[in-house]
Formats: C-alpha cells, sequence, structure tokens
C-alpha cells in the first residue's frame, strides 16, 4: 500500500495556523474546567490572551506581509496566506466570544461567590466607593497622565503596540457651532491596572481605565466629553533583519526593536458598544479593516488577569506552590565534578532543582582546577546567576566564550543588556550566527585533572533560565564521557570559527545533520516493522509540522510501526487516515507547568534508544537553527526517561487526543484510574528528596562522636 500512497498529499495535513489556535482552545479549556481552583483558571485564561497577542504580532503578521507582497504559494495543507488569514479570522472571533463568556458567565460570579468583587463600570461605585477612586485619581493617577487632542494643528498622536488607551469625542464648552474632536489618553502602564478599594465585608476591585474614565472631565477642563471608549491595537512585531546587510548584527537588532512598537496595526480591539464616529475616527487613522476588529465585552486585554492572580491573599483558591526538589544524586556541599566522574546524572526540571545547572557553572568560575567555560545563551532570566558566575569566570582569568542568540524572538533587547555585560568582563561573546538562530543548549567546562584534562558537559531540552526552569518541564544531562566532550568541543570550534568536524561521536546537530538523523531512525523501524519485528516510536515535543517528518511518520504508520505522538502545541498531522496513519495517536498535554522538553524513543528491534533534543520536529528547527540532539545511554537513565514517557502516555488528569477532524477531546475517565503526569512526578520528587533526608539523618545517627582528651 505504501507504495502507491503519496504521503505529501495536503488533505493529510492541518493547517499550522489553525492548529495553534486549537492549542489556544485547549488552554482556554484548563481555564472552563471546574475541577481547577478558581485563581488557575483565572491564569489559564490569562495566558491564552498572552498567547493570543504574540500570534497575532508575528504568525498573523507575517501572513499579512505574504499578501501585500502578492505570496501565493501554497501551505503543506493546500492553503494560500490569503485563505489561512480568512480562516484564522474566523477562528478568532470565535476564540475571543469563547475567552469573554469564560470570564462574564463563569470566572466573575464565582469570583463574587467567594467574595471578590470585580467592578466593571464606574457606575457602580457607591458613594464612598466613589470617594476612594477618585482621590486614587487625584493623588495617583493624574500626575502621571497626558491627554492628547487631534486637530488641524494636532496630528494624529502614534498609538503604542499592545498599549491601553482610551479614545474621546469632545466638544469646546459653550461653542454651539464647536468641531467635534478626538482625543486619546494611554492607560498608563506604569501604575496598577488593577486597584484595590478597601471594604469591609469583601475584596472590591476595580480596573484602572474605569478611574480614568470616571474622572475624564478633569483631563478636558475646556470641553464638554461626548463620549469615551477603551481600545487596544496590536501591531506587526516580526522583525526582518537584513542580515546580509548588516555590518553590525547588535546595532541593527537594536534599530528593528524600535521600529516593532509602530510596525502596521493588524488587529484592534474596542469596547462593545463603541460610538460610531469614535470607531470610524480610530479605523481611519489606523487603516484597519473592519474583521480585524473585535469588539470586547469586558476588560480589554485580559492578560491583567495575571495581576489579578499576584494579588495577595488568595492561597486557597490557587494550586498548592510546589517547591522543586533536590536531584539525589547531587547532594548539597558535594563536588559535582567528583559525582559525574561517577556517572552520567540526568536532571528533570521543574520536579526537580535547576540548582545544580547554576552551581555547575558557578563552582567552574571559582574552580582553580577549570581552565575554559563556553556556553549558548538563548533566553535567560532577568538577573541571571548564570550570567554572574560567566562574568565572574571570565574575572577570575578563565578562558570564556559564550555565544548569545540576539535572535530569540522577544528577548533581543534582554540578550542585547547580556551581551555587552559579558563582554565588558572580559567573555569571548559571538553573536549567532549569519542566517541562523543558536537555538541548542550546551555548556563545557574544561577543567586541568591529575590524569590530564577532562570536559564536563551540561546537555538540555530547555533554557538556562533559573526562574521559566520552576515554570517549564524539562530535561538536562550532566557527563563527562569522552565521546560526548570532543563532540561538545566540536560544536563550540564550529560556532567560533566555522570548522565542521568530519564526523560526531554522539551529537547530531541541525541544521547539517539532524533532520536526516532523525529521518533514518524512522525509516529504520519501518524496516522491521516489514521484517515482522515490534516497532515503536514515542516523541514528544511542542511542535510538529515538518512536511518530511510527517510523511515518514506516515510511511512508518502505514508499515505497521506503533507510534505515540505527545505534542504540546501545533501539529500538522491527522490521525486516523485509513491506511496512513491509522497507528498513529497524538496527545497534547497542558498543566500547571508547560510542557517544553524533548524527548524521542526508537524500539530499534528490541534494543531501544533515547534521546534527548533542544529541537522540535519544525522546519524552522531542523533547517534553520543550531539545535542538539543527544543520546540517553546509561541503563539506569534509559529506564528515567522510560518512566517519563509511560507516565504522559498513562495521563487521564490533563491529556487531550487529537481527532481525526483536528479536534481536541480529554480522555473519558469512566472506569479509568485518574492519573496525572505532571501531579505524579512532583509527589516522587518529593518521596525521592524525603528519603534522601531520610538517608543523610540516618548516616549522621551512626557517626561516633570524636572524643577530645
Amino acid at each position: 500500500m505504501s507504495e502507491t500512497v503519496n504521503y505529501l498529499n495536503p488533505e493529510y495535513y492541518f493547517n499550522r495556523e489553525l492548529s495553534w489556535l486549537k492549542f489556544d482552545y485547549r488552554v482556554l479549556s484548563e481555564a472552563r474546567d471546574k475541577g481547577n481552583p478558581l485563581f488557575e483558571r483565572l491564569k489559564f485564561l490569562s495566558i491564552t490572551a498572552s498567547n493570543l497577542d504574540e500570534f497575532f504580532m508575528v504568525r498573523v503578521a507575517s501572513l499579512k506581509d505574504m499578501v501585500h507582497a502578492g505570496y501565493e504559494k501554497e501551505d503543506i495543507a493546500g492553503m494560500t496566506p490569503k485563505k489561512q488569514l480568512s480562516a484564522i479570522n474566523e477562528e478568532t472571533h470565535a476564540l475571543v466570544n469563547l475567552q469573554y463568556s469564560t470570564y462574564n458567565r463563569s470566572l466573575v460570579p464565582l469570583l463574587k461567590q467567594n467574595e471578590i468583587h470585580m467592578i466593571a463600570h464606574h457606575e457602580e461605585l457607591n458613594k464612598k466607593q466613589g470617594n476612594f477612586v477618585d482621590r486614587y485619581f487625584e493623588d495617583n493617577v493624574y500626575p502621571v497622565l497626558t491627554p492628547m487632542a487631534v486637530d488641524s494643528s494636532r496630528p494624529f498622536p502614534l498609538i503604542r503596540n499592545k498599549s491601553l488607551n482610551l479614545g474621546a469625542l469632545v466638544k469646546k464648552k459653550g461653542e454651539k457651532d464647536a468641531e467635534v474632536e478626538f482625543a486619546t489618553v494611554q492607560v498608563p502602564s506604569v501604575l496598577p491596572r488593577v486597584v484595590e478599594i478597601p471594604d469591609e465585608k469583601e475584596r472590591v476591585f476595580i480596573f484602572l481605565e474605569e478611574i480614568i474614565e470616571r474622572n475624564i472631565e478633569k483631563l478636558f477642563l475646556n470641553y464638554d466629553v461626548l463620549c469615551i471608549h477603551p481600545f487596544r491595537i496590536m501591531r506587526n512585531a516580526d522583525l526582518t533583519i537584513g542580515e546580509d546587510e548588516a555590518e553590525d548584527l547588535l546595532k541593527e537588532i537594536e534599530k528593528q526593536l524600535k521600529k516593532r512598537q509602530w510596525g502596521e496595526a493588524i488587529r484592534l480591539e474596542v469596547e462593545e458598544g463603541i460610538h460610531k464616529h469614535l470607531l470610524k475616527v480610530i479605523r481611519k487613522e489606523l487603516k484597519i479593516s473592519e474583521e480585524d476588529i473585535y469588539y470586547i465585552n469586558g476588560p480589554l486585554d485580559l492578560t491583567v488577569l495575571m495581576k489579578l492572580y499576584g494579588v495577595d491573599g488568595f492561597d486557597h483558591l490557587k494550586e498548592e506552590k510546589y517547591i522543586p526538589q533536590p536531584v539525589p544524586e547531587l547532594p548539597a556541599d558535594c563536588d559535582i565534578f567528583e559525582e559525574i566522574r561517577k556517572r552520567d546524572i540526568l536532571l528533570h526540571h521543574p520536579y526537580q532543582t535547576f540548582t545544580p545547572v547554576v552551581d555547575f557553572i558557578r563552582k567552574a568560575a571559582k574552580d582553580p582546577q577549570v581552565l575554559a567555560i563556553k556556553q549558548t545563551l538563548y533566553r535567560v532570566s532577568g538577573n541571571s546567576p548564570i550570567i554572574a558566575a560567566l562574568a565572574q569566570a571570565a574575572e577570575n582569568g578563565k578562558q570564556v566564550s559564550v555565544l548569545v542568540e540576539l535572535k530569540a524572538r522577544f528577548d533581543e533587547e534582554n540578550n542585547i543588556v547580556w551581551a555587552k555585560m559579558l563582554e565588558k568582563a572580559g567573555c569571548h561573546v559571538i553573536y549567532g550566527l549569519l542566517g541562523l538562530k543558536t537555538h541548542s543548549k550546551i555548556t563545557l567546562v574544561v577543567r586541568k585533572e591529575e590524569d590530564g584534562i577532562r570536559r564536563y558537559v551540561h546537555l538540555g531540552t530547555g533554557n538556562y533560565n533559573d526562574a521559566t526552569a520552576k515554570l517549564y518541564t524539562d530535561t538536562g544531562l550532566l557527563t563527562c564521557r569522552e565521546d560526548i566532550g570532543e563532540d561538545a568541543t566540536a560544536v563550540f570550534n564550529m560556532l567560533s570559527g566555522y570548522s565542521e568536524p568530519r564526523s560526531w561521536n554522539k551529537l547530531s546537530l541541525a541544521p547539517l545533520w539532524l533532520k536526516d538523523r532523525f529521518l533514518y531512525l524512522i525509516k529504520r523501524e519501518i524496516k522491521f516493522a516489514k521484517e515482522g519485528t515490534e516497532a515503536r516510536i514515542i516523541a514528544k515535543m511542542n511542535s510538529l509540522c515538518d512536511r518530511e517528518i510527517i510523511s515518514a511518520l506516515y510511511e512508518a504508520s502505514a508499515a505497521g510501526v506503533k507510534i505515540d505522538l505527545i505534542v504540546r502545541g501545533i501539529c500538522c498531522l491527522k490521525t486516523g487516515i485509513p491506511e496512513v496513519s491509522e497507528n498513529i495517536t497524538v496527545r497534547s498535554i497542558v498543566g500547571t507547568f508547560l510542557e517544553h522538553s524533548r524527548i524521542f524513543y526508537f524500539e530499534n528491534g528490541g534494543d531501544g534508544e533515547y534521546y534527548m533534543a533542544s529541537a522540535d520536529w519544525m522546519p524552522r528547527n531542523l533547517n534553520r537553527r543550531v539545535e542538539i540532539l543527544f543520546p540517553v545511554e546509561q541503563p539506569d537513565l534509559k529506564e528515567k526517561t522510560a518512566h517519563i514517557l509511560d507516565c504522559l502516555l498513562r495521563d487521564t488528569l490533563k491529556a487531550q487526543i487529537l481527532q481525526p477532524d483536528g479536534t481536541y477531546e480529554k480522555i473519558d475517565r469512566r472506569g479509568k484510574e485518574l492519573f496525572g503526569a505532571q501531579k505524579n512526578f512532583c509527589e516522587e520528587a518529593e518521596r525521592a528528596a524525603k528519603a534522601l533526608e531520610e538517608d543523610i539523618l540516618e548516616e549522621r545517627v551512626f557517626i561516633p562522636e570524636k572524643h577530645h582528651e
């Protein structure tokens, strides 16, 4: 059968953007799930809004650019950019309506039941509350505001991307024939958007824009305010960097970042019931079409709910905060280099703490035997201990080479600051490679020891970011194996000096070899299946949209290979196609932590192989980025990896299964054990930490006391 089927048939693929919207629906389903604590539901709703903002600024913006340029090439699902925009438009309007019906009909009444009153409109305020709000406006808000009127001498102001604004129609007082003018006030992002009003009976909150709206007359003393409504715009924020022409990538990116605030307006959110003339003025100035307008019944920009989530006093309405546990193989105060010499160590975040990764670099920075530290950085935290350790290492006279990826989307500014700081400290900073993003996560520590030079390596699936390491699920490997150390050296030589090794021991790199490696591993399973040997693939990733990989998976499925995919976000592969994908299941897990690790298993005729990687199965990861795939070969670590995959495949609590029509459904729990992989990993890590603590206490009990004469 496989010989005659065209696995590249567009009918066998979902469109990437529509598949991403299905992912945001899955996040929204967590906000709608009555089994989740109320404030967790608010958080998930906030995340859907934040996701949608980025989707518009990058993906929708890119499609609009294609349409403007007359680009009509079809995607893997056979859709032109114009068709995609039309379908996206329909889906996103439905998604936004569901977001606000979830907020208004489910969450606001539940907040009220829990004695939390969200004041939707300032007209609801009683006299005492009104007095507080007016005083708050005078003392805190009024001095910060800049009202902008528009007339023949004052042009329409530049409205910043994602900023919340109040648009008004005003008319000069006392002049019968005075012209109606447009005016706008930006709701200041430097002030808290959620303001608490003191109350003895319940917790009362109001949004900042309502406080400004109530006091708007004070900003336009010589005018009558005819109407006032909030609005918010989204702009094209996709950076276009001509790297070939850019003599200095750092300066070019700094220049492009400024443009991000003023790109083409691609989406306009306005309050439902906005005055028609006011909307007409805004539309005309922003050059925005009707289908790109979203009429909102509720507060604009639901990312504000994350601010409410952060308010003190509601722990009983949240998931109990999980504290990442110690790694049993790396007890406190151990010599990390000595422990790595004993065996490879697998780290599983956030269930286990990220501290060993930070300590690995910190100790290397201070250790007199360490000669060099080399590292790739894609996204780091605001106050990164890793950056501080690298700077200290350079100051201590060690050879420090850091590749800082300036093109990490929405982290460019942050990374420019870090790059300059590292250079000042004496580090050798490489600003990525021409035309490629360096997305690999690798650290190499070169240490002089009694028996010669030894290389210690950390390889990971996630960023060197101590903040997101508490929120994202990722895995990492600490090793001093010679074959991996040699490969790690080759990676950094390639990044800094463009010298490609003739062969690799254990690592596979994109963009040159990784895709071929994955295709080889899939085809090897096809060969086993055709020979009648049991064949299986399990693959966990964030996104799956590479046509060649999907086509190879279809071929494997048709040959009888059992394929289980765990794909958090985009999945362009279709399940349930007769004689094409009947042996493939796809599940997505959206839970407390963001599933971010990339783990791959190939049965290999009974001698199973496990791999981890920084790469998803996407064209950008396999063709346009520097990525690393590394094997997990130590028997006990293979068992641990198998256990991780097994738990994810057993999940009945948070898993949703992809249906042939592209929708996702939660698992029917009737008669099934309720099992949550993330919850299970938390409990296992806590048990392991407790057992470690008991062992240490037991050891201390048996240590004989020293008696001094």
